[in-house]
C-alpha cells in the first residue's frame, strides 16, 4: 500500500487533527466514555454509513426461533423479571453470523462468528450480542473502523489484504489472544449448532435490593465442539458457500432442535479494583477458577423463519437494548457499542426498526419518539407527545434508573491501566495439544506468506515469541524468518 498525502497528520473530517487515535476519551482509565469525545462519535456514526444496504459487519447470517428456560434461581443477584424463577420461558430470536464476509460470502471461512440473542422478556426486548469467543481483538471502540477496514477489501484492487490484517493486528499487541483463538481450529466452526456462543464483554446485574455484581455470559452448546478441516472448509466453500444456514435450518426442520446452556461467571463489584487483569478488558478472560460458570437456564431452537428477509435480515439487535437488573458495564468497547449497534440500525433499516414484527416487544411500548421514514403502527394517535405534561401521559419510574457505581480520574484519551497482552494468549497456546499447535502455527504461517512486509512479519512474530517462545520461533521457521533479538 502506498500513500501520496505529503500532509501525514490525522485529521477530522472537518480537518482539525487528531490527537489520539487509539484511545477514546474517559472518565479515568477505565471510563465510562465520554460524549464529548466528537472523534469518536464521528468515527462511529461515518463507519456506520459505509455500506449500503447490507450489514457493515455480521452481513451474512442465519437465525432461528426458540425458547430461554430458567433452570436455577438467582434472583440474589439480578431482578431481571425472565430470569426470576426456575421453569419461566420467554421467547427469544437467535441471528447467527460471519463477521467481515459480505452478504452472498462463504459460511465456512476462517472468522468469528456473531451470536446475537434477542429475549422477548415482559419488561421489554433484551439483546445479548455476543460472538463464538469469549474475547475480541480490541478494546476501545476507537479502533473498531480500523480494525473492520483491514478486514474489508483495498479500495483499489477490490481484494481482501492480507497486508493491512497483519500490519493492524502487529500494531495492535492486545489483538493477540483473539488471533490465536481464530488460527486455532476453533476458527472455523463445523456447523452454528456446534459452536459455544459469548455474551464476551463484561455486564452488570442488580438485584432487588440495588447491589451489584459484575458477569459475564457463556453458551455452552449441547450438542458438543465439532470444528472443520482447512481444506474441507474451503470445499466446502466453493460447493456450497451456505453450508452453515443449511444445516441449521434442515436440523429444526427435521424435529433436532440445538440447544445451549447458559452459564455466567459473577465477580463482586469490589475485585474489580484487584484481579489481575482489568475484568472490563475485552481482549481478556475472567479464570474459571476465580469464578466458577454457574448455570443459569437453557436456550432451545425450535422453528425456523417462515421469511428470511422479514426475520433474519431485518432483524436488529443492540447491546444497549437492556431490562431492568442488566446494565452496562465501563467496558470501553461495550460503550462504543452501546452508540454503534443502534445506530447502524437507524441507518440500515430505519429509525422506527423496533415496530418491525421481528424487532417489535411484546411489552407494551409508551414514550415519545413521533414519526421518522417507514412508521408502520398509528404513530401514537393524537395522545400527548412530549414531556412532561399534563395529561396523563407516560412518565419515568425512578425504581428503574441504572444503579449508580463510582468513577474517578481525569478526563482524556487513556488506555487501561493494566497492558499484559500476551499471558493469556500463551496460556492458551500452552493448553493445546502438539496436534492443535501445529495446525495453528500452519494456519498462521499460510495466512501471514502473502504480507509483502517482513517488518509486519517480524513485528507479529515477536508477539507471538511473547506469548510463548515456542509460539513465535515455530511460526518464524514456517515463514523462514528469524525471530528479531529485541524481543
Amino acid at each position: 500500500m502506498s500513500t501520496d498525502n505529503k500532509n501525514n497528520k490525522l485529521t477530522t473530517s472537518w480537518g482539525a487533527p487528531v490527537g489520539d487515535n487509539q484511545n477514546s476519551m474517559t472518565a479515568g482509565s477505565r471510563g465510562p466514555t465520554l460524549i464529548q469525545d466528537v472523534h469518536l462519535l464521528e468515527k462511529l456514526a461515518h463507519f456506520n454509513r459505509e455500506r449500503v444496504p447490507e450489514r457493515v459487519v455480521h452481513a451474512k447470517g442465519a437465525g432461528a426461533h426458540g425458547y430461554f428456560e430458567v433452570t436455577n434461581d438467582l434472583s440474589a443477584y439480578t431482578k431481571a423479571d425472565f430470569l426470576s424463577e426456575v421453569g419461566k420461558r420467554t421467547p427469544m430470536f437467535i441471528r447467527f453470523s460471519t463477521v467481515a464476509g459480505e452478504l452472498g460470502s462463504a459460511d465456512t471461512v476462517r472468522d468469528p462468528r456473531g451470536f446475537a440473542v434477542k429475549f422477548y422478556t415482559e419488561e421489554g426486548n433484551y439483546d445479548l450480542v455476543g460472538n463464538n469467543t469469549p474475547v475480541f481483538f480490541i478494546r476501545d471502540a476507537i479502533k473498531f473502523p480500523d480494525f473492520i477496514h483491514t478486514q474489508k477489501r483495498h479500495p483499489q484492487t477490490h481484494l481482501k489484504n492480507p497486508n493491512a490484517v497483519w500490519d493492524f493486528w502487529s500494531l495492535s499487541p492486545e489483538s493477540l489472544h483473539q488471533v490465536t483463538i481464530l488460527m486455532s481450529d476453533r476458527g472455523i466452526p463445523a456447523t452454528l449448532r456446534h459452536m459455544h456462543g459469548f455474551g464476551s464483554h463484561t455486564f452488570k446485574w442488580v438485584n432487588a435490593e440495588g447491589k451489584g455484581v459484575w458477569v459475564k455470559y457463556h453458551f455452552k452448546t449441547e450438542q458438543g465442539i465439532k470444528n472443520l478441516d482447512v481444506e474441507l472448509a474451503a470445499k466446502l466453500a466453493g460447493d456450497n458457500p451456505d453450508y452453515h444456514t443449511e444445516d441449521l435450518f434442515n436440523a429444526i426442520a427435521s424435529g433436532d432442535f440445538p440447544a445451549w446452556k447458559l452459564h455466567v461467571q459473577i465477580m463482586p463489584l469490589e475485585d474489580a479494583d484487584t484481579y489481575r487483569f482489568d475484568p472490563f478488558d475485552v481482549t481478556k478472560v475472567w479464570s474459571q477458577k476465580d469464578y466458577p460458570l454457574i448455570e443459569v437456564g437453557r436456550m432451545v431452537l425450535d422453528r425456523n423463519p417462515e421469511n428470511y428477509f422479514a426475520e433474519v435480515e431485518q432483524a436488529t439487535f443492540s447491546p444497549g437494548s437492556f431490562v431492568p437488573g442488566i446494565e452496562a458495564s465501563p467496558d470501553k468497547m461495550l460503550q462504543g457499542r452501546l452508540f454503534a449497534y443502534a445506530d447502524a440500525h437507524r441507518y440500515r433499516v430505519g429509525t422506527n426498526h423496533n415496530t418491525l414484527p421481528i424487532n417489535r416487544p411484546k411489552a407494551e411500548v409508551n414514550h415519545y419518539q413521533r414519526d421518522g421514514q417507514m412508521r408502520s403502527d398509528n404513530n401514537g394517535g393524537g395522545s400527548v407527545y412530549y414531556e412532561p405534561n399534563s395529561y396523563g401521559g407516560p412518565t419515568e419510574s425512578p425504581q428503574n434508573k441504572p444503579a449508580a457505581y463510582p468513577v474517578t480520574g481525569q478526563a482524556d484519551s487513556v488506555a487501561y491501566d493494566r497492558h499484559d497482552h500476551y499471558t493469556q494468549a500463551g496460556d492458551l497456546y500452552r493448553l493445546l495439544s502438539e496436534e492443535e499447535r501445529s495446525r495453528l502455527v500452519a494456519n498462521i504461517v499460510g495466512a501471514m506468506k502473502p504480507v509483502e512486509k517482513d517488518e509486519i512479519k517480524l513485528r507479529q512474530i515477536g508477539h507471538f515469541y511473547k506469548a510463548d517462545p515456542e509460539y513465535g520461533q515455530r511460526v518464524a521457521e514456517g515463514l523462514g524468518l528469524t525471530v528479531p533479538q529485541e524481543v
